[in-house]
């Protein structure tokens, strides 16, 4: 049944390279098509609000954006980059091939073989990210739970608007990788071989490729180290299996350190290619975060894209992942280390808004615990039914009511009804979701499947105008 949703929802599918986005592709084009690092191309041929802030009025990249070693600015993460590879590479063989006989499609990088290739990719990572999700949920609850969670988060969180309308952005990626990094520990918990122990190290430098916040899910194997060595030290260790010796463990997290150490090269070597400093990560410095007076509220509750505010559907996964924590705690606990970790670390974040988000775009990581949550959530709700027909009926019809709702604010986020940067006033939300966006839906829906190109184009420049009335803060 999820394959064939994601199928069916191919078409919704926006190959796009816009904003954060062209800064993620460059890695992948420059490398691909002009075997280097020069970004030239990827400014000249970006989006008007991303472009016209880095080129002068002769299409010249502005000195400012260079870096010492001359390369142009470019802090985002190479781990999409490693994914979209594979597709990227048919792709451009597929336009080789075609050119060989006589098409006249541009092997550029930036033709749509290309573009579709790399939305197809973001696709397919995203729908793998809840693929791995409900595999793990459904080991705890019956399966009806887990996949109305699965089909829930995908369309009543942020993950649909990263997974179809900004593919090129790095959120959905994050989703899988994380995923992945969950789903594998889930897996080997009650006992790794060293080549495992290899594996998951490799997948979690994956995870780190794609996305530097990704970090605070490691949380998951220190509290998982943690209690292995204290439960050995209380023990006598011979007792205790052979891979929970603490000699034997010691070697196992060894290891991991070490290749993990060498799976997130990709980002040092990027950054000395591009910065002439492997540790200069291009984003705020460490040293003027949040640390003394982090915003734990705004992340949560704040209308400039708080977590809860903007996709309240999030707050039964949370309330879900503490009840998981306390039903099983050798899995809950270290779950719910990572989202407090992962919380703790963005709240902290000077931009923790995302400044153009729709929601708390950071929190697209944590697709699969916010699954795992909700249905465990469902699953205790449905308790309180003496029949589980009328508790599926109502569940489903609850849950439906917030994917409408994230349905229309998508809409207004998306068409620019509401400002894609900054706060929203919620009464005009909620004035919108009834007067304006059927109406939206009715022009646009159509133009978005068929006439795409146009309808963006006029997005673009509503983006501009918006920039233009209410500049962002310096």
């Amino acid at each position: 049944m999820l394959l064939l949703l994601f199928l069916l929802s191919l078409p919704f599918l926006n190959p796009w390279v816009r904003g954060d986005g062209v800064g993620y592709y460059a890695l992948v084009r420059a490398a691909l098509i002009e075997h280097s690092f020069d970004f030239t191309h990827d400014y000249q041929n970006a989006n008007s609000s991303f472009r016209d802030q880095r080129v002068d009025e002769y299409g010249r990249p502005k000195p400012f954006f260079r870096t010492s070693t001359g390369h142009l600015e470019n802090h985002f993460s190479p781990g999409p980059a490693i994914l979209w590879t594979p597709f990227l590479l048919v792709a451009h063989g597929g336009v080789l091939l075609a050119r060989s006989l006589g098409s006249s499609v541009s092997a550029d990088g930036f033709s749509a073989p290309y573009r579709i290739s790399m939305a197809f990719a973001t696709g397919l990572f995203g729908f793998l990210s809840l693929l791995l999700a409900f595999r793990i949920t459904r080991h705890y609850v019956e399966e009806r739970w887990a996949l109305l969670a699965t089909l829930s988060i995908w369309w009543a969180s942020s993950l649909a608007v990263y997974m179809y309308f900004n593919p090129s952005w790095s959120h959905a990626h994050s989703a899988f990788a994380v995923a992945l990094f969950l789903w594998y520990w889930h897996e080997t918990r009650l006992g790794r071989s060293l080549i495992q122990w290899a594996l998951l190290a490799l997948i979690a430098g994956l995870m780190l490729n794609v996305y530097y916040a990704n970090g605070m899910v490691l949380a998951v194997l220190v509290f998982e180290a943690i209690s292995q060595y204290w439960s050995a030290l209380r023990k006598d260790s011979r007792a205790a299996p052979e891979n929970l010796r603490p000699s034997n463990l010691l070697v196992a997290h060894s290891l991991f350190l070490v290749l993990l150490a060498f799976s997130v090269l990709p980002i040092f070597a990027t950054r000395f290619i591009i910065n002439g400093n492997a540790f200069e990560s291009g984003y705020v410095p460490l040293r003027q975060w949040l640390w003394s007076s982090p915003v734990f509220l705004s992340v949560l509750f704040s209308s400039n894209h708080g977590l809860l505010a903007w996709t309240p559907i999030l707050l039964f996964s949370v309330l879900g992942l503490f009840l998981f924590s306390r039903r099983y705690p050798s899995v809950g606990l270290p779950f719910l280390a990572a989202f407090l970790a992962f919380y703790v670390f963005i709240a902290c974040y000077p931009d923790w808004a995302g400044i153009s988000s729709y929601g708390n775009r950071f929190f697209v990581s944590l697709t699969s615990l916010f699954i795992l949550g909700l249905a465990v959530f469902l699953d205790c709700f449905s308790q309180l039914f003496r029949s589980r027909k009328a508790a599926l009926v109502t569940s489903s019809f609850a849950l439906g009511v917030f994917i409408l709702w994230n349905f229309g604010l998508m809409i207004q986020w998306g068409s620019h009804l509401i400002p894609a940067r900054g706060p929203v006033s919620f009464s005009e939300v909620a004035r919108n979701q009834i007067f304006a966006v059927p109406h939206q839906i009715s022009v646009d829906l159509s133009r978005y499947l068929f006439k795409r190109k146009a309808l963006m184009q006029q997005i673009e420049q509503r983006d501009v105008q918006q920039l233009k009335e209410h500049p962002p803060s310096p």
